[in-house]
Parts: C-alpha cells; structure tokens; sequence
C-alpha cells in the first residue's frame, strides 16, 4: 500500500480517468490501469464468503466467455470490510476461484473501498458514479462499468446480477474510442 501522503496526492490530481491509476496486483506488483485502455471493465470488489459470491464468480465467468474476445476485462479487488466476508489471502482467493469457478478474474491486491483507508481507484469510482442515498459502497459485488476510455458509465449495486449488466456491456464495447 501507498504511504497515505502518496495515496492522497493521487487521488487529488485531476484524475480524469481510472487509466490514471495504479495498483497493486493479487502479488503485490504495481499495475497501471492504462495498461486497459481500449478494454471496457467491470471494476467490482469481491468477498469469497458472501452469498451472492457463487452467481456473481459464474456469471462473470459466462459475460468473459462471450465477451473477453471484444475486450471486456472483469477487475476484481477482494474487500474485508463488509461481514468479514474475505479473510483470505490473495492466493487463497485466487485458488478458489479457479478452483470452485474454473475462472481466474484479473485479482487485485485486497484493499478498503470506504473510509480513511478506501483506495484512491474506489474514492474515484464512487466520486464519479456516487451510490443511491449515499455514495460508500454498500456491499460486496458493488460494481462499476468502465468504457474504452477509462469513463466510468455506469455503477451497479450488489444485487445487481452480472448477466443484467449485458446491455449496457454490449453498448460500451460497441461505442468507439
């Protein structure tokens, strides 16, 4: 993790987009999000003890399996903080995806979506594209559709299924640079 003077120094720069982040991946390496420019993401912070883990890991895996060859990528960032939901490690998270799913998402180190601590991508995300009521993430599977060009289009509460999302997928990977 950033030191917290360099995490608010992110987040203050005029970001314009989630391609002017970097974070870290489920080993720790730093990760540029413009390394997905042209792809369009679903950004979505994940909890392998949560009951709505089992629809959101398959139906992810089925939109990645029509989708993936047009450019969509599902970003996942494991989170702790709602129910104690995701106590394990990276590899362990990873390891049970593949294992329980036969999916492997693109897995992010885990990290705060509210708070003090939020990551600087999730207070971005939730400026951009704020919550029903309040703008905090309200849950796990929160997630957040990202266009070509690093916009955030639209966000999705929890209990949004992933194959509900398929139009407004299929309009961002239409819609040109």
């Amino acid at each position: 993790m950033l030191p917290a003077a360099r995490r608010f120094f992110s987040f203050t720069t005029a970001m314009s987009s989630v391609h002017g982040f970097t974070v870290k991946n489920a080993k720790g390496e730093d990760t540029s999000l413009s390394d997905y420019k042209g792809k369009v993401l679903v950004i979505v912070n994940v909890a392998s003890q949560c009951g709505l883990t089992n629809s959101n890991y398959n139906q992810f895996k089925e939109l990645l399996d029509v989708y993936k060859k047009d450019g969509l990528e599902v970003l996942a960032f494991p989170c702790n903080q709602f129910g104690g939901q995701e106590p394990s490690c990276e590899i362990d998270i990873a390891a049970f995806v593949a294992d329980k799913f036969k999916f492997e998402p693109t897995l992010f180190q885990k990290i705060d979506v509210n708070g003090d601590n939020a990551d600087p991508l999730y207070k971005f995300l939730k400026q951009e594209k704020g919550g029903f009521l309040v703008d905090a993430i309200k849950w796990n599977f929160t997630k957040f559709l990202v266009g070509r060009d690093g916009n955030v289009i639209k966000r999705f509460s929890p209990t949004t299924e992933p194959k509900d999302m398929k139009k407004d997928i299929e309009a961002a990977l239409q819609a040109k640079l």
